[in-house]
Order: structure tokens, then C-alpha cells, then sequence
């Protein structure tokens, strides 16, 4: 039982964090979308995070652009803030998706291993498990899943932009936006068992940390 508290802190934490950040983001990005502490707060974190798995990773470009972007976010606040802080938003929320479906849609073209493939085949091989030939097909579409979800992201993302409010546009990005992706990843995890009843029985947070470990081994 103390195992089980510990696994279920150890996601229940991060995710409150997460669901924190969100809320007070679109807090700001409705009240105060031009102030110099908004800019911060919304781009920092992220530029702070790709930095730091740039550097884990000695990926000194990936890192030397963090750094530059991080420059020229420090003469924005200094500045005083942006003109037109809402279209600077909605191309940030539209680049990380459009990034995220580059990097995914790399790995299916001819001769390379999709990416949930290769998290998945090292997660199974560490569990003893057999990587068949059908688990390896079923992956293969679920990182086409991914692909298209990210680019469909940035379509109603652009959508909303032209045509809702600001504050409809701002709870989709920072509170809608990761709990449909929480919602994919969850969907799919339940349906995979009753669509592939065959298929190895792996939980959710094994799942999580084989997408971790494989971050982390500079192979994504």
C-alpha cells in the first residue's frame, strides 16, 4: 500500500502543479495578456525546460537557440511587455504542437522506428515481454494518432483565434489543451485492451515512465 500512495503521489503532484500553472495562466493571459510579467511566466517555464533537456541531452543548438530566445525574452520584459501579445501567444501554442507533430512524424518515415514503437518495444523488452509484430503495427498508427492530433490542435487553436473571444481562446490553450491530451492518452490506453485484448497488460504509469527513460536517453 505504501508503494501504491507513493506512485499515486508521484503523478498526482505534478499534475496539480500543472493544473496550477494552468489556471493561473489563463488568468493572465485574460487580465493582463500585455503585462511584462505575463511574457515571462508563459514563455520562461518553457524555454527553462527545453534548455534543461537540451543540455541533458548535449544537444548544444537546441540549447544555444533556448538561450537566444531566452535574451530576447528578457529585453521583452524589460521593455515593458508586447503590442500585441495575443497573436505572440497563439504562434507559441501553434509552434510547440507543430514542433511536437515534426518530431513524431519523423520517426514514420521509411526505415525509421516510429516513436512510440521504440518506447514501447524498450518498455516490454525491460518487462520480458515479447514486442510482436502486431504491437509493432498498433504503435506505429498510434504515433500517426499523435501526428494528426497535434496538427488538429493548431487548426482549432487558429480557428478559435479568428473567430471566439480572447477568453475562449485562452481556456482552450492553457486548460483545455493538456487535458485533451491527458484525455488522448488515457482514451487510448483503455480502448487499446478491448480493441487488443492480446496485447501485454502495461499500466498507465509504466507508460509514463518508459516515455521518461527514453527522454532521457537522448532517443526521442
Amino acid at each position: 500500500m505504501h508503494a501504491a500512495w507513493r506512485a499515486a503521489l508521484a503523478v498526482a503532484v505534478p499534475a496539480l502543479g500543472m493544473a496550477g500553472y494552468a489556471v493561473l495562466s489563463n488568468w493572465l493571459m485574460v487580465h493582463a495578456a500585455n503585462k511584462p510579467t505575463t511574457v515571462a511566466l508563459l514563455f520562461g517555464p518553457l524555454l527553462v525546460a527545453v534548455g534543461g533537456v537540451a543540455w541533458r541531452q548535449r544537444q548544444w543548438a537546441t540549447l544555444a537557440a533556448c538561450t537566444a530566445l531566452m535574451g530576447l525574452l528578457l529585453a521583452v520584459v524589460f521593455k515593458g511587455g508586447v503590442q500585441d501579445a495575443q497573436r505572440l501567444y497563439v504562434l507559441q501554442h501553434g509552434g510547440i504542437h507543430l514542433a511536437l507533430a515534426w518530431v513524431f512524424g519523423l520517426t514514420l518515415r521509411s526505415g525509421q522506428k516510429p516513436l512510440i514503437s521504440a518506447m514501447a518495444e524498450s518498455l516490454h523488452g525491460r518487462l520480458g515481454q515479447a514486442f510482436t509484430p502486431e504491437l509493432a503495427a498498433y504503435t506505429r498508427r498510434l504515433t500517426l494518432v499523435w501526428v494528426v492530433y497535434f496538427l488538429a490542435m493548431i487548426a482549432v487553436s487558429a480557428l478559435l483565434y479568428a473567430t471566439a473571444p480572447w477568453d475562449w481562446w485562452s481556456l482552450f490553450c492553457t486548460v483545455l489543451t493538456p487535458l485533451a491530451a491527458g484525455a488522448l492518452f488515457a482514451c487510448e490506453h483503455v480502448l487499446r485492451y478491448h480493441w487488443h485484448p492480446e496485447f501485454p497488460r502495461i499500466s498507465m504509469q509504466a507508460a509514463f515512465q518508459a516515455y521518461q527513460n527514453h527522454s532521457r536517453s537522448g532517443a526521442a
